[in-house]
Parts: C-alpha cells; sequence; structure tokens
C-alpha cells in the first residue's frame, strides 16, 4: 500500500469504522492539519539549524509519526476536494521553475523576494 490513493483508503476505511464521516469536511480537515504541522513544529523549536539536521533516532521517530499525521490531513483534504495532489504538485514544480529560472538563482545567496532584477 505505497500510494496516496492506497493511503486515502486505509484512511476513509478507518474513518467509517468509527462513523466520523461528520467530522471530515474541508474545514475541519483543515484546522486538524494546521494543529498537525504545528506539533512537527514543536520538536525543531530552539534547535539551532545544525541540531535540526541531526535529529536522534526516538526524536526522528516521533517527527515521523506527526508527519504522517500531516499527510494523512493533507491527502484527505484532497480527496474530499476531488483534487488530485500529485498532479497539482507537478504543476506547482513547472510554474516553480518558470518563475525561478535556475540561471537567474543559481549561486545567488539571495532569496527571492529579496532580488531587485
Amino acid at each position: 500500500m505505497d500510494s496516496l490513493k492506497g493511503l486515502n483508503d486505509k484512511h476513509r476505511r478507518f474513518v467509517e469504522d468509527r462513523d466520523w464521516q461528520k467530522h471530515q469536511s474541508p474545514k475541519n480537515l483543515v484546522i486538524a492539519l494546521m494543529g498537525e504541522v504545528g506539533e512537527v513544529a514543536e520538536h525543531f523549536q530552539w534547535l539551532t539549524p545544525e541540531e535540526s539536521w541531526n535529529l536522534e533516532d526516538d526524536k526522528k521517530h516521533a517527527v515521523g509519526e506527526e508527519l504522517a499525521d500531516v499527510l494523512i490531513y493533507l491527502t484527505s483534504i484532497a480527496a474530499e476536494l476531488d483534487i488530485d495532489i500529485i498532479a497539482a504538485a507537478h504543476e506547482k514544480c513547472e510554474a516553480n521553475a518558470r518563475k525561478y529560472p535556475a540561471e537567474q538563482f543559481k549561486g545567488n545567496n539571495k532569496r527571492p523576494h529579496e532580488r531587485k532584477d
């Protein structure tokens, strides 16, 4: 079960088995997603950049659990709204490649909003 569709099907069965469908509105799912993103952020709060790259195994496992929640909520929102999230992500990558051409940004330490071309 290594596809987003498989993940969505598994989560949908989980929800249906508990009669939680009434709670699965896009609005509720977005709010739940925001909470889970906050839980991911908690693991990194106050760490130096170097520490954030070198998490201990138990911390990395805990971050993985929170990221799983984020993924489940994110894909659930997409499913409820009938959005192909993989296609949308590919389209966004292509749009970003056009908006930020490598030849203009590679080797430049400025962030895109700091550039004054």
